[in-house]
């Protein structure tokens, strides 16, 4: 989920408008190649130059195209292509949070796929990641990369301490305490923000909403539960304190690489950060599992990732173009290249290939995405976490108690979506 939660290089503000080319704002291209432009949102140190490597292969293979790389720092990308969308100048090409896909195809902003260039390989993709790129029967997006949540541990620390990796969030507070006692590090340090409790209520086979009887559920009996399970690993032997600063997600990513704590959870975007770290210099110290079920015995993460969409408000030929773009981008060939120097996960099958899967982080990754669960095709559906973020950091933090917070955060989700009932 780069989802903003990630930290995110702070980058002066780009001139966006000038640089898109969707609609006919591209200018005169009839006497050469097309010119389209791509919003990239990733990280513009770790994964950036692999793309940009790819563009130009790109282009070296199609002369009659031309792309226009713009990185997009992904905490601004959603509403930067929100407002160049509404006034038709939105690139051609975005790569968007698979989050974002249903709101900006209920605005009409994305091209329907099906049956174009971009889609031909469609049998190729991992059929719940095409499932989760739809709305309302129409696909509007092509999966580009794909993430869920695991447990991530140091397996020397987990060693020292005699514990494997816990199935149970109860079973995680005793490894935490264990871990505490023989090596004298954290065992788990959690974190405060919305994304990351997600696991805790698919666990308690939850959710925040029903999207199919449109109901709130963020208050219900088994969120509830879901909830008090996660603000309780905040507080015992081997369990960080909430972190409710500004700079939490770094300080705990920091104490996670350099061996000050023995796990947390996280996603695959991180997998070359970990690497970087102290503690995983040898990267098979590095554990991945599936991150702890609730009470239901069953364990649950949500999905992550992107796809690369095509912008409805383009011309034809600049559609055209972009299509074979998109193509290009997601075929199996791109696919493992991506993964193979990002370390970012595959979505398609044949992408995984055995130099692919001698990166212990992809390999381990992958064998905790049958765990992934995909979001609702709700556009409303990601906002969500918003008003959950500003109350879970209050409630960790101990300002207001977990019954008011979560009544404070139903409040805010029913202005969301007006139509469902509490």
């Amino acid at each position: 989920m780069r989802r903003g939660i990630a930290a995110t290089a702070l980058v002066a503000s780009l001139a966006l408008a000038a640089t898109a080319c969707g609609g006919s704002d591209s200018g005169d291209e009839a006497d050469g190649p097309v010119t389209i432009t791509w919003w990239d949102t990733s990280n513009a140190t770790n994964e950036a130059p692999t793309y940009k490597a790819l563009v130009k292969e790109f282009e070296a293979a199609h002369k009659d195209v031309k792309v226009n790389y713009v990185n997009v720092p992904f905490d601004q990308a959603q509403n930067k292509f929100d407002t160049a969308a509404g006034s038709k100048g939105a690139p051609d090409v975005l790569r968007s949070e698979v989050g974002w896909t249903p709101a900006f195809a209920k605005k009409g902003f994305f091209l329907p796929l099906d049956g174009t260039e971009a889609l031909k390989d469609q049998a190729g993709f991992q059929p719940s990641l095409i499932e989760q790129a739809k709305y309302e029967g129409k696909t509007y997006g092509v999966p580009f990369t794909t993430d869920t949540l695991a447990l991530v541990y140091n397996k020397a620390l987990f060693k020292k301490a005699g514990v494997e990796a816990p199935t149970t969030w109860d079973d995680l507070k005793k490894a935490a305490a264990t871990v505490k006692d023989k090596t004298g590090v954290d065992g788990y340090w959690g974190s405060t923000q919305a994304y990351y409790a997600q696991s805790f209520l698919y666990g308690e086979g939850t959710d925040t909403v029903d999207a199919d009887a449109k109901k709130i559920t963020v208050t219900s009996p088994a969120a509830k539960k879901a909830y008090g399970t996660w603000q309780s690993l905040f507080k015992g032997k081997g369990l960080h304190k909430a972190d409710t600063t500004a700079d939490a997600y770094a300080h705990i990513q920091e104490a996670f690489v350099s061996g000050k704590v023995a796990s947390i959870v996280q996603g695959p975007w991180e997998i070359t950060n970990f690497y970087k770290g102290s503690a995983f210099k040898d990267k098979n110290n590095l554990g991945i599992a599936t991150v702890p079920a609730g009470s239901t015995g069953k364990a649950g993460a949500p999905t992550g990732g992107h796809n690369l969409s095509v912008y409805a408000g383009s011309d034809e030929a600049h559609q055209k173009a972009a299509l074979e773009f998109v193509n290009f981008m997601t075929s199996a060939k791109a696919q493992e290249t991506i993964a193979l120097k990002n370390s970012t996960l595959p979505t398609r099958e044949d992408a995984y290939t055995a130099e692919v899967k001698a990166d212990p982080g992809i390999a381990g990754y992958q064998g905790v995405l049958s765990s992934a669960q995909p979001r609702p095709a709700l556009p409303e559906y990601s906002s969500l976490w918003g008003p959950l973020d500003d109350e879970l950091i209050e409630i960790a933090g101990g300002k207001e108690s977990l019954d008011k917070g979560l009544g404070d955060a139903e409040t805010a989700i029913a202005k969301l979506v007006p139509d469902f009932s509490k």
